[in-house]
């Protein structure tokens, strides 16, 4: 069993293998930059090591300075979390030379679905249904737009390297497709190092639904069943759950089964994602292979909450060359969940906000999980993702797993930043999200409507004036006993006595 591990991460899902991590009495290292000194994350590590300055650049994605603190602590495995080098084969490789373990699939793999291209024709090869494309003769723009004509209107221009909507464009004429092709070259380029480009035709309205799949080194391959991540914006999930709403028992059964084909076809090993684009209706909905994602996903809580089941205890112990702690036939679904990312931003203008957190109160309750990654009184910096936190709450059935999300986003008591709790509680209180009848584009769609939500700096100062007139009008502070056995006024707290925030 592997007895010390570093967390090559930050914030909610350093915390979060650290929590597993306890549970299996295994030592942990967090590694930290000069902004996250202070960070609960590095106070919960049984040890910590600073890498380097608050840029990622010369911390979180610095791949010597990582193996290093690796070697300084003696850490015999690294776990990457997602996000930084999570998906880095270089990485990989140098932990591999190093003689440490990598908790995730071998370089060879993350490199082998690293490349949209080479992933889409090993899954091709295995029978998995893959959306209309070309990868085009050359990467000239005259070879691209013929491709694009080939493949048809409305097309996709894809970044080949990587996701997240960085290096895409979607064009519905040609001379749309002269304009995206550059546009979407060099984005691709800076974004991945990497400005190839290939050609998907445009699945207008799809659902966005994922398979977790997990495999070990002796040849076992399940799935986890799937999770809809389609409320999204700027292709950036916004609400997961588990299971997907809309899917028949015989489309779940031969999506799943999609996943597990891709996962062997790609020689994949330890915990990772398969993800499609879900089109139609009932038993009759079409699906297609979008990329596999080789990391555990931010969203892995809805599953863990639906099957009850640890992913990151199972990661450990794949990565230590044990067989999957579970069979296909032990895995099912209980119930529904939900998952909120809670993030420091200007939902409207979509823009991550820094500052400090003058007040910061979590929900709980029957169902709710919060997996967070700060305490009140910490400063939200500009360096990093500006998630505060994920909120995953369950229930029997998805209509009460709904009623309790929206429940405990209004109990969320956040002051002092902008957040998009006043935007998740509108997007949830849609009707068309009630009744899943959404797709992935369905945000954009209605910005305007969701942006009347109210204004976090309204409902700030109005708390904060609340706070005031509480304090004001509070009886006198009640008598606290030192340890000295002097007798001293208590701090008076006027959030008490409001109550959970309401907006």
């Amino acid at each position: 069993m592997l007895r010390r591990v570093l967390i090559a991460n930050r914030g909610e899902i350093a915390r979060r293998v650290i929590r597993t991590c306890r549970l299996m009495n295994i030592e942990t290292v967090a590694v930290y930059s000069e902004a996250d000194a202070s960070a609960p994350f590095v106070q919960e590590a049984q040890r910590a090591v600073p890498i380097g300055a608050a840029p990622a650049t010369e911390s979180y994605l610095n791949i010597k300075a990582v193996i290093d603190a690796a070697k300084k602590s003696k850490a015999d495995a690294i776990h990457p979390g997602y996000g930084f080098l999570s998906e880095n084969p270089l990485f990989a490789e140098a932990c591999e030379q190093n003689g440490i373990t990598f908790v995730g699939p071998p370089a060879s793999v993350i490199r082998r679905t690293g490349s949209k291209t080479a992933a889409r024709e090993a899954v091709t090869q295995a029978g998995v249904p893959v959306v209309p494309g070309e990868t085009a003769a050359s990467q000239s723009d005259a070879d691209l737009l013929a491709a694009v004509g080939r493949v048809g209107f409305p097309a996709l221009l894809k970044a080949a390297a990587g996701g997240g909507g960085r290096g895409m464009r979607i064009v519905r004429t040609l001379e749309e497709a002269a304009e995206g092709i550059g546009a979407a070259r060099r984005e691709a380029q800076r974004a991945f190092a990497d400005g190839t480009i290939y050609v998907e035709r445009l699945i207008e309205r799809p659902r966005h639904v994922e398979v977790q799949v997990f495999a070990d080194t002796h040849g076992n391959v399940v799935h986890l069943f799937e999770r809809d991540c389609t409320l999204q914006r700027r292709h950036q999930k916004v609400i997961e759950e588990a299971p997907a709403p809309t899917l028949t028992p015989k489309v779940r059964e031969r999506l799943t089964t999609a996943a597990v084909n891709a996962a062997r076809a790609v020689g994949y090993v330890n915990a990772g994602t398969v993800e499609f684009l879900v089109h139609g209706e009932g038993d009759q909905a079409e699906f297609f292979f979008l990329e596999v994602n080789t990391r555990l996903q931010v969203e892995h809580p809805v599953t863990e909450m639906v099957t009850g089941l640890d992913l990151v205890r199972a990661q450990l112990l794949v990565a230590a060359g044990e067989r999957l702690p579970f069979a296909q036939s032990d895995i099912r679904i209980k119930g529904h969940a939900i998952e909120c990312r809670i993030y420091a931003e200007d939902s409207v203008r979509l823009l991550p906000q820094s500052g400090r957190l003058l007040r910061y109160r979590e929900p709980s309750g029957d169902g709710v999980r919060v997996d967070g990654g700060v305490v009140e009184g910490q400063t939200i910096t500009v360096h990093y993702d500006p998630m505060l936190a994920k909120l995953i709450v369950h229930g029997k059935t998805r209509a009460e797993a709904m009623e309790r999300t929206l429940a405990a986003l209004g109990a969320y008591e956040i002051l002092g930043i902008r957040h998009n709790v006043p935007f998740l509680i509108a997007l949830l209180s849609r009707p068309e999200v009630a009744r899943h009848d959404t797709h992935t584009r369905f945000i954009e769609e209605h910005m305007d409507a969701l942006a009347a939500a109210p204004s976090s700096i309204i409902r700030n100062a109005a708390a904060a004036i609340a706070a005031l007139v509480g304090f004001r009008g509070a009886a006198p502070a009640p008598v606290a006993a030192h340890a000295d056995g002097e007798g001293a006024p208590a701090a008076f707290d006027p959030w008490q006595s409001l109550g959970p925030l309401t907006w």
